[in-house]
């Protein structure tokens, strides 16, 4: 069929997008930027900004010189390395003020281990007065489009008897109009009350007014206006001063956390309170740690607090190592974009340019592509910031799961972020998600952070990307090009009243008018212009999506055609025509595992040269050899080394489970290591350090172990499934994937099965409960979810966009592909069968009925 890829080539100029808006870029090329403090990104469009940006490299390379030329020593001694330590700090608490444009007169700033650690600081030290009597006690308010970790102090709040007021974002200056100022007692104007909100929503980017701060300090906004005593304004600035200046001195918020790696990338693990001195005296403390007494007794309950706010609160030793590298993440930061003026411009313009366009994307019928979670048109960066969350919908109006869009951008490289981004009430309020509907989620087993993004068709979570100072406008078009390639039915469409609106209220000085003439198929002289679209035929032989599992086998029985091993995860699979099962599947399937030099597993996700590696278990003579291109194979022994003692004991992980292993010995790892171009060792799955499997356990499925495989012993493929994908794949083969052509041996490969079966009917496996492989019985466990790891060439270790982009085409958005077994052994015997091809597969079908 015919291509569309050709028409979404180029998603309009880099020139044109300057014109329309000057503001971007910070006086040279970003793509000059790029090359020089950003190498690493290379191939890669990064969205995630509001999870974290990225450090320069100069920044690191300045923080290296800087601790190698000096000596810091703990600031808590008095040595001439400690004292340069301590100075060193005092300036970078210096310089964050001068950020903010506030000093130390008015301001303190407490370091802390994240942005949540100093939110929880002020929960425990804030002056809470509890309820008690006809007395109102201190009220702990938040705006309901808060972060989890804002909306978590009424964990602390709640056992002292303080009442928790949330309040939406609408009632802040609607219910103020209701509240005049009510006149209580002398006793209750002393309370004090706390009232949060963000500067910037991390699920939709708004920015709430800065006003606010004064406005509820003042008693002029709701709830502040209808309660008496002293109200504090904590503004969560994490989100908003990466991208955006704030000004204390005009907006004077009594308390505002930080996340540093927010605006730097570098280093992580690094928060601070900043506190307005004014409220700091109110503070009370609890706990105290190493050097901030400034005296205490041991055997009396003695305590004297220092005098100065920080060292008050900074219990221990600070992290000052990273707190010194903040000097060279200012000047970095400065010397590569001028001012965070320059910075929120830039990316503003880039994230209302991708708004625009994504929010007129239609599907050949006119339905729209994405539903956008926001509160105004993009018109002004002191209303939005630089983040845009979305839902994709298909041409009958669906939601597209977030967890789909996520696998699929993947393959494109493209890294974002999905789910309710730890922000329960702006996800609930944006997708309509009721109290109940959450406690409903739960109970179909629905957590934070996972990948159900469906239940009942209605979407759980949605997608956000998010942009800073170093994103481009390329990055716009691979994201466009993306959503256009993977979720658009062509021939695509554009809203073309909503893009001339849009492009009306962009600011005089940054638009051109243009007479919007129409075009062939629909589009405008100025969309054509901005997508450079050149129209291609539909062909009439476009497949249809949700391709029913009708497509019969014409082979008269199941059989088992196939048996593959896997002996070191993620390297190439071992076939054979017979093998013994063990207690954790396949014996000696994925008993060892390569890990870089932390630890961490290697899979072909991060490595892809796993693959070229050939693993061969000889079992007559008990040996395992590793063989790779251009390397002299190397043997190692199958039997049991537990008991060795030259080999050390080691830990690493494996779908967030714990594993105990043995590490190989370093010739092996020297192997690895030279192949892969990267430090490495082999581990060894150690045999007294059961690992269970989580999987189906909840539907009945019954307990197993495992062993290094990701959730089950046995994936089973069925080669009926594997032929209807393979006709999907020849239908859709465009320019977009290189012309990547398949056979049914190599698409059998991408999905590392440990058997392949012929069934009769296209995923039929899915509806089987049991299924008996010659004298071996097994229980299905579930469907296995796949990901971009079946984009990887078997054979050569590239990377291709198929087949999981036809897999989601061709099942609605599924993108399950076989299933998980585990062996059902036969009571009373210690004996384990041997699986042979050839022999007759039976299934029962799973029972519906009520």
């Amino acid at each position: 069929m015919e291509s569309y890829w050709s028409e979404v080539c180029e998603l309009g100029s880099l020139e044109s997008f300057k014109e329309s808006w000057p503001h971007y870029g910070f006086g040279v090329e970003q793509r000059e930027l790029i090359q020089r403090e950003f190498t690493r990104i290379k191939d890669i469009t990064y969205l995630d900004h509001a999870g974290t940006t990225l450090f320069p490299e100069s920044q690191v390379k300045r923080f290296y010189e800087d601790i190698s030329r000096n000596v810091y020593g703990n600031p808590h001694s008095h040595n001439p390395s400690s004292r340069l330590t301590h100075d060193t700090v005092e300036s970078v608490r210096y310089r964050i003020l001068e950020h903010f444009n506030t000093s130390p007169e008015e301001y303190s700033v407490i370091f802390t281990a994240s942005c949540t650690a100093a939110l929880k600081l002020l929960a425990d030290s804030f002056p809470w007065v509890s309820a008690s009597g006809d007395h109102l006690g201190s009220l702990f308010c938040f705006l309901t489009d808060n972060h989890t970790s804002v909306v978590g102090i009424r964990g602390v709040t709640g056992p002292k008897g303080v009442k928790t007021v949330p309040v939406s974002p609408q009632e802040v200056e609607a219910k103020a109009k209701d509240f005049p100022v009510a006149v209580h007692s002398g006793h209750e104007c002393s309370v004090p009350h706390l009232f949060c909100y963000p500067a910037q929503s991390n699920f939709s980017g708004r920015k709430y007014p800065l006003s606010y701060v004064k406005g509820v300090q003042s008693q002029q906004l709701y709830p502040a206006c209808e309660h008496r005593g002293r109200w504090f304004v904590l503004l969560d600035a994490a989100c908003f001063v990466g991208c955006s200046p704030l000004d204390l001195k005009q907006h004077p918020a009594d308390f505002v956390p930080i996340s540093f790696y927010k605006m730097f990338g570098f280093p992580t693990g690094l928060g601070a309170l900043l506190v307005r001195n004014e409220a700091a005296e109110l503070l009370k403390k609890g706990y105290f740690g190493g050097g901030t007494a400034a005296a205490y007794l041991a055997g009396e309950d003695y305590f004297v607090p220092r005098s100065n706010v920080a060292n008050r609160f900074e219990d221990g030793t600070i992290s000052f190592l990273d707190i010194i590298s903040l000097h060279h993440g200012f000047d970095v930061l400065y010397k590569l974009t001028g001012n965070m003026v320059n910075i929120q411009l830039h990316t503003f313009g880039l994230a209302r340019y991708t708004y625009m366009m994504l929010s007129c994307l239609q599907h050949n019928n006119g339905q729209p592509v994405a539903r956008i979670y926001c509160d105004n048109e993009f018109e002004d960066a002191s209303e939005q910031g630089a983040v845009l969350n979305f839902n994709l919908l298909d041409c009958l109006g669906r939601v597209v799961g977030y967890s789909q869009v996520d696998k699929m951008a993947c393959l494109f490289n493209i890294h974002m972020r999905t789910g309710c981004f730890c922000n329960t009430g702006a996800c609930q309020a944006y997708l309509s998600i009721s109290n109940q509907e959450v406690k409903r989620n739960l109970q179909a087993g629905h957590v934070c952070g996972d990948n159900i993004d469906l239940v009942d068709g209605r979407p759980t979570g949605s997608v956000r990307i998010s942009f800073g100072y170093m994103s481009t406008f390329e990055d716009c078009q691979s994201f466009l090009k993306f959503i256009i390639n993977c979720f658009v039915e062509k021939p695509l469409r554009l809203d073309k009243e909503r893009l001339a609106r849009l492009r009306s209220v962009v600011p005089a000085e940054a638009s051109a008018s243009e007479e919007l003439t129409t075009v062939p198929n629909g589009r405008t002289v100025s969309e054509a212009k901005d997508l450079n679209i050149s129209p291609a035929p539909v062909s009439d032989a476009l497949p249809i999506r949700g391709v029913l599992k009708t497509q019969k086998n014409r082979e008269k029985a199941r059989t088992l055609t196939n048996i593959f091993i896997y002996p070191v995860k993620s390297c190439a699979a071992f076939e054979v025509t017979e093998w013994p099962l063990g207690p954790q599947g396949l014996l000696f399937d994925r008993t060892w595992m390569v890990v870089n030099e932390n630890g961490v597993c290697l899979s072909q996700k991060r490595e892809t040269k796993l693959c070229l590696i050939h693993p061969h278990i000889c079992l007559a003579s008990s040996t395992l050899h590793l063989q790779a291109s251009g390397m002299d194979p190397i043997a190692l022994p199958l039997e049991a080394i537990d008991e060795n003692p030259n080999l050390r004991k080691c830990q690493s992980k494996v779908c967030g489970d714990r594993v105990q292993a043995f590490d190989c010995g370093e010739k092996v790892s020297v192997w690895l290591s030279t192949f892969l171009g990267k430090p490495c060792r082999l581990i060894r799955q150690s045999s007294d350090f059961p690992r269970d499997m989580k999987m189906g356990q909840d539907k009945g499925v019954c307990p197993a172990t495992l062993s290094l495989a990701n959730e089950a012993q046995f994936l089973l493929i069925n080669r009926a499934s594997v032929a209807l994908l393979l006709d999907h794949i020849a239908n859709e083969n465009d320019c977009a994937d290189n012309n990547t052509s398949f056979d049914m041996i190599q698409l059998i490969h991408r999905f590392r099965a440990n058997l392949v079966i012929s069934g009769l009917e296209a995923f039929e496996e899915e509806d089987w409960s049991d299924v008996k492989i010659g004298g071996a019985l097994f229980q299905v466990a579930g469907n296995c979810g796949r990901c971009q790891m079946i984009g990887i060439n078997q054979a050569s270790g590239t990377r291709t966009q198929e087949p999981l982009k036809s897999l989601s085409e061709c099942r609605s958005g599924k993108v399950t592909f076989g299933v998980y077994l585990l062996h059902q052994p036969q009571r009373n015997s210690n004996a384990y069968p041997t699986l042979s091809v050839g022999s007759t597969v039976i299934a029962d079908a799973k029972n519906t009925s009520k």
